[in-house]
Order: structure tokens, then sequence, then C-alpha cells
């Protein structure tokens, strides 16, 4: 049944009010935790707050910054509050962050800190439409600029009635979020993602994996991006599961070692550079240990193949896991981890049969902004390295008459903001997404 992103996180924050939904590092080094109960208040404040500065239904919230829950509170506040949000990559350039803004329609834009906040400063009085911006950390003297403490007396101008009306006033059909893709042939294109875009894919990729409340993922990649706002975002309000923020991608090795995630999504550089760290601190081993590990991960790519093929692995396999496998798996912070996925980019086989050769086989995942994230992936119990596994569930595959592949399902956009021309260029009047890559 179709349903929209804030009927699904009441009945989540409803459900698990006491678990932990987000975590993220303090000053002593511990995790600060927020509840389901705390994070669905914290967007209720957020929502009104951006109203009360003078967010109307439809319009923008433009995010810049990492990763946090703040970015989290701001995309679904503007949600609850009938706006649209807009994630912007925090290495944008000032004039990339006055296009979008602008683009978008963005009534209230939110910035991390000082050197995003001066990018926009630069913009002064290029942004007729900007009422306002929210300084996540530290204030500001700009009258425009308010900090995010400042958000809760904001909200109290704002009724409860006001909010509700807001939020039932929309429908599962109705623009949700827009993504901009990277714009690397021309100015990035809005994505158009539904309520229902959203909400059934993640639904569709919860039931694929089996997620549950007793998962923890690492929130660390750009949200700006689709693949990162269906993992961390949307799909925790599927299931309860906890959101760990990694402090930063220099100290992501630290972070998994104390998370311990049971699902880890990659890009490509991700795995590459864990691939040549490990190789580096093994070209540092003993004779020995270098024999034992060629040893165990020639045994090793054996058995991930032949896991595969539904056929038996090669003798002594399980003590090539005890001997060399498992103190992997607990030195990358991988032991509790069932489910490793790439995505966003191709990789190389040969670092997808480095990992498979240390029993950690890589699930690669194909998708677009155009079809909320996942087309088609592979799973721990159905997969094939090399390939980019099998389309999702409930949606269609298929190849034109020139080898071109098309998608077509319920995760399907609603096309390109402002741009007609693009959106019958890509989305056809069957509704099929043209994906420009082919088979060869």
């Amino acid at each position: 049944m179709a349903t929209t992103v804030m009927t699904l996180m009441k009945e989540t924050a409803a459900r698990y009010a006491e678990l932990p939904a987000l975590k993220s590092k303090n000053d002593q080094g511990g995790w600060d935790t927020v509840t389901w109960k705390d994070y669905y208040q914290e967007i209720i404040i957020t929502a009104k707050a951006f109203m009360a500065l003078g967010l109307d239904a439809q319009k923008a919230v433009a995010i810049v910054g990492n990763n946090c829950p703040q970015w989290f509170y701001s995309d679904l506040g503007a949600i609850f509050a009938g706006g649209v949000p807009v994630g912007i990559y925090a290495t944008n350039t000032p004039e990339q962050c006055q296009y979008i803004t602008e683009h978008s329609d963005a009534a209230v834009v939110v910035v991390e800190d000082q050197d995003q906040l001066a990018k926009f400063k630069q913009l002064k009085g290029k942004l007729p439409n900007l009422k306002a911006i929210v300084l996540i950390k530290g204030s500001d003297n700009d009258k425009n600029v308010y900090s995010w403490k400042d958000l809760p007396s904001l909200a109290e101008k704002i009724t409860d009635e006001e909010l509700e009306k807001r939020i039932n006033a929309q429908k599962p059909d109705d623009l949700c979020t827009l993504i901009y893709t990277s714009g690397t042939t021309g100015d990035p294109k809005g994505v158009m993602l539904s309520h229902d875009n959203i909400t059934w894919t993640t639904k569709t990729i919860v039931e694929m994996v089996k997620s549950n409340s007793k998962d923890r993922l690492i929130s660390y990649l750009p949200l700006s991006h689709i693949a990162e706002q269906v993992v961390s975002v949307h799909s925790p309000l599927v299931t309860g599961a906890s959101v760990y923020f990694a402090e930063n991608l220099e100290k992501l090795g630290d972070n998994l070692r104390e998370v311990h995630p049971t699902i880890f999504v990659g890009v490509p550089r991700v795995w590459e550079k864990i691939q040549e760290k490990m190789m580096a601190a093994g070209a540092q081993n003993s004779p020995i240990k270098k024999k034992i590990a060629a040893w165990a991960r020639k045994i090793g790519l054996k058995g991930g193949y032949a896991d595969q093929e539904n056929s038996s692995r090669p003798f002594l396999y399980f003590l090539a896991n005890k001997l060399v496998f498992s103190k992997v798996r607990d030195k990358l912070g991988l032991d509790q981890c069932r489910l490793c996925m790439t995505t966003a980019a191709p990789i190389s086989l040969d670092t997808l049969e480095f990992f498979l050769s240390l029993s950690l086989p890589l699930c690669e995942v194909y998708g677009m902004s155009e079809l909320t994230g996942p087309g088609t992936t592979s799973l721990p119990w159905r997969y094939k390295t090399g390939k980019a596994g099998f389309v999702i569930n409930g949606a269609d595959i298929k190849l034109a008459e020139d080898q071109e592949i098309l998608f077509k399902g319920r995760s399907v956009f609603k096309g390109y903001f402002k741009n007609p021309e693009a959106t019958k260029e890509t989305l056809d009047d069957d509704g099929w997404v043209h994906t420009a890559m082919g088979v060869k």
C-alpha cells in the first residue's frame, strides 16, 4: 500500500521509541545516542522552525554539510513541513551552490559551519528567494542567519495544527525530494522523487536484504547522493535500525572497529583503499605469515567461487578461515557484517577477488538517481562476482532494440525538475527509464 515518509517515520518512532536511532561521537570520544522517540521530536521541531522561517509548501530546503544528525533532521523536517529537501555536496563551489539553490526554489538553506556559510555570503543579493540560513555549528551576527539552537524558539511560533495540515496535505505520489545529478555533461538536473518512490524502494530493499531493528549502519558517504539517502536516511525508517555517523573518512577504519556494522556499503574507492592498506600491512609480515596468507587466500578464492556455484568448498577452508579470514574480519571491524555492498561506480575484478579470497564477498549494486537508487542488486546468497546482480523485486528490466538497458516500476522518478525536454529523453511514454547503458 502506498504511503508517505511522514507516516513511515511516525509508525517506526512509535514502535521503536526507546531504541537507539542515531549515534554520533562527542568531544570525550564516546557515542551520544538519539532514541527513535527523540529523533521524531527533533524532526517536528525542525519542521515547525522551517515554517516559521517562511518555508512554503513545495519550496526547497537546501542542505550543505557532512553527515550528522542535523542533516537528517533537516531533510526529514523539510518533508514534514511540506517542503522539498535538496542536498548540496560539501565540496561544491559557491557558483554550484547558487545554481542548485536558485533552480530548486530554495527558501531556506542549512549549512554545517562557517566555511559553508562563507559560500552563501559570497552570493549575497544573488538569491532573491532565499529567506533564511540555518547554521548547524556556532552562530553568526548576520540577521538572516540562525543558529541551530534558535530552532526550538522558532518552532513555538507554529502550532501542531498548522504542521499537521502540511503533513495531511501530502499524498504518496507528491514530490518528496530532489536529487541533483553531478552535472558532468552540463548543468545538474533535479531528479524528482515522490513519497511512493522512496517508501516503496526502501521497503523493497529492506525485505530483500532482510534488514531489521538490530542492524547497525555507518553513515559516511555524501548524503547528497541517492545511495546514502536510501541506506542511512530512509531504510531505517522501515526497520528501526541504528545509524552511526563516521567522524570523517580518515577515521572510518577506527569507527568500523568501534561500531562493528552488520551492513556496510562502500563505493569502489573505499574498498580499493582498504585493499591498499591491507596489502601494505601484509608486506610487512614475516615470510612464514606471508606464505600462510597466500595459501589461505588461494583456498578462499576457490571457496568463494564454489559458493556461487552451490558446490563444496575446498578441503581445509575451515582452517584458512580460523587462521586468516576471521582475524582479517576482526581487524577491519567487519566481523559481524553479514552484507558488504559496493555501488555508485564500476569496481575492478582484482578488488572483488581480493575480498572474495578473504571470505568477504562484495555484493554489487547498479542504480541511478532516476530509479530512487538501486535497479539491480546482488545478495550474499545470490551473487556472481563481476555481475551487477538481478533486478530488484517488483521492478521490470528489458533491452531495447539497440541493446540499451531499460527499467520500469514504482521506483521510477517523476521527471527532471523544470526540465521537460530532458525528462522526455530519459523517461518514455510507457514509463521506461532509458539508462544510456548497454549490453555488449
